[in-house]
């Protein structure tokens, strides 16, 4: 199929490199915001696996071609939007184009962050000739290749049968392990969306709050968590308490969701308690280091581990690494910061500081001379240290746990003094 694709979210350049890579021809036309020519150079795009390798694939191979804009394109089957919330007028602007206005049966995939309803409005500005599909974007950032070539599931809003018969083509490649099409209304897609990942952020939500009532308690939360996910009606899944969660989508469904909510008459007291215990928990950790240090931080340095949002990616976008540094700085700390792929992104936002050092290599540099260790992130080189080197590297042994990957009583027994979110273990003294 010729397929024109609009937009330089991940959701655009995944889409652009698989459905070239399987035969389709895709006209790539990102958004002005973000030209190839700076897009190429992102290290989010880099970081993804397999990503990267597989655009310069389609590009040289010729099933993938980039352009700069509409009217080098030829005439579509299908228009793939993948743009971010503040890109909608971009989206008018490209579907009322007068190249587009005169053409007949183009489908209009629409797979960007938009607010319920908006897949409706861009049909009407392309006519009644053509059809239109929500298809919202599910990408898993870190492993957006897989996630879009291999999915367990996926949400396509459709009313009438040629979009659903032409996206299941187009798509046809990806959907043979198993059916992963949930069909429904485009509204009521769009809409699931946005329930799921408020869903999700609610269990995460909730769960740091009991993690906080067992620090209170002296209760281990791994207890309460095991004990919780063993119930069949709860399970396992997205229960692990931590230092807050972010990323663009994550947050950004959240935010939309409570719009959509106060836009329709309703307000949600929930969602905002959702919002707000996941702000309050970006500072867990710094209220752990206040504690320990009763409130004396001015001339500290603190090593933290990860910057990036989760694993996988380079963005730092809502990450709690911003609320940490800026907590920490507003109280005279020094920090001294290690991620794998995160340190430019970082350094572009905050700039040179006396007050942070960055390092991408060896994660034990950033714990030289200093006085504490906080893990924020939960990169795999992460999860196995030398326990003793880092005893003799922290002046005052102490490890802040902020995804609880640590087996406390073992820190404890190398020396370390362990804070977790909801879990603490203290050196034994014979």
């Amino acid at each position: 199929m010729r397929v024109l694709l609009y937009g330089s979210e991940l959701s655009a350049a995944t889409a652009a490199a698989a459905l070239a890579w399987v035969g389709h021809h895709v006209q790539w036309l990102p958004h002005e915001d973000a030209p190839w020519s700076a897009l190429a150079q992102v290290d989010w795009l880099h970081s993804e696996p397999q990503l990267m390798a597989h655009l310069e694939q389609g590009l040289a191979e010729g099933t993938l071609q980039v352009i700069e804009q509409l009217a080098d394109a030829a005439i579509p089957e299908v228009i793939w939007l993948a743009l971010s919330p503040a890109q909608r007028l971009a989206a008018s602007a490209l579907l009322g184009n007068p190249l587009l206005a005169d053409q007949h049966g183009m489908v209009l995939i629409n797979n960007s962050t938009f607010p319920v309803g908006e897949t409706e409005r861009l049909h009407a500005l392309m006519g009644a000739q053509h059809t239109s599909v929500a298809l919202p974007d599910t990408l898993e950032e870190g492993r957006a290749w897989d996630s879009f070539t291999r999915p367990t599931k996926r949400l396509l809003g459709c009313d009438d049968a040629i979009g659903e018969r032409v996206t299941r083509e187009l798509l046809r490649a990806f959907n043979r392990r198993s059916e992963v099409f949930q069909c429904m209304p485009r509204r009521a897609a769009e809409l699931t969306k946005l329930a799921i990942n408020g869903m999700l952020a609610t269990r995460i939500s909730y769960m740091n709050e009991i993690a906080g009532l067992a620090d209170t308690l002296g209760v281990d939360v791994e207890h309460v968590r095991q004990g919780m996910g063993a119930d069949s009606r709860i399970g396992y899944e997205y229960l692990y308490p931590g230092c807050g969660f972010g990323g663009p989508n994550f947050s950004r469904d959240l935010m939309r969701l409570a719009d959509v909510q106060l836009q329709s008459g309703r307000y949600s007291a929930l969602l905002e308690q959702v919002m707000d215990i996941n702000e309050q928990k970006k500072e867990t950790l710094f209220r752990k280091l206040w504690s320990h240090f009763a409130g004396q931080l001015a001339g500290k340095t603190v090593a933290i581990w990860g910057a990036a949002f989760k694993p996988g990616t380079a963005r730092i976008d809502h990450a709690p690494v911003l609320t940490l540094l800026e907590a920490l700085w507003a109280q005279g700390v020094k920090v001294q910061l290690h991620d794998p792929a995160a340190v430019p992104v970082l350094r572009a936002l905050v700039g040179e500081r006396d007050d942070l050092r960055t390092y991408s290599y060896d994660p034990y540099q950033a714990c030289e001379g200093a006085d504490a260790l906080m893990l924020v992130t939960e990169w795999k080189t992460y999860w196995n240290p030398d326990w003793h080197r880092l005893g003799s590297l922290l002046n005052a042994k102490l490890v802040l746990d902020g995804r609880n990957i640590y087996d406390p009583e073992f820190v404890a027994s190398c020396g370390l003094i362990y804070r977790g979110i909801g879990r603490r273990a203290d050196p034994k003294t014979l």
